[in-house]
């Protein structure tokens, strides 16, 4: 990060940090995350109790969460500036 490039954090009038970010950017990361630990879990016990099948289907959509929530960052990141939501 260049020094040019830095801007303080803003905060709001109740002391909270102001970060350029969508509330729905916020709910894909935060849900996603909480989907995201539920499909370990069920992909670990199916794969403990053999049934390959659930453990393929909870891979595939552990994959899907992941990308979502990099894309939600990623949407962050390039707003740069403005507005907090």
């Amino acid at each position: 990060m260049r020094e040019d490039d830095y801007r303080p954090e803003q905060q709001s009038a109740s002391g909270q940090p102001m970060v350029p970010s969508t509330p729905r950017d916020v709910v894909h990361i935060r849900i996603g995350s909480f989907i995201l630990v539920f499909l370990v879990a069920v992909g670990a016990i199916s794969v403990i109790a053999g049934i390959g099948w659930l453990a393929v289907v909870a891979g595939v959509a552990a994959v899907a969460t992941i990308v979502d929530i990099v894309l939600a960052v990623r949407r962050q990141k390039e707003r740069g500036s403005g507005e907090a939501g």
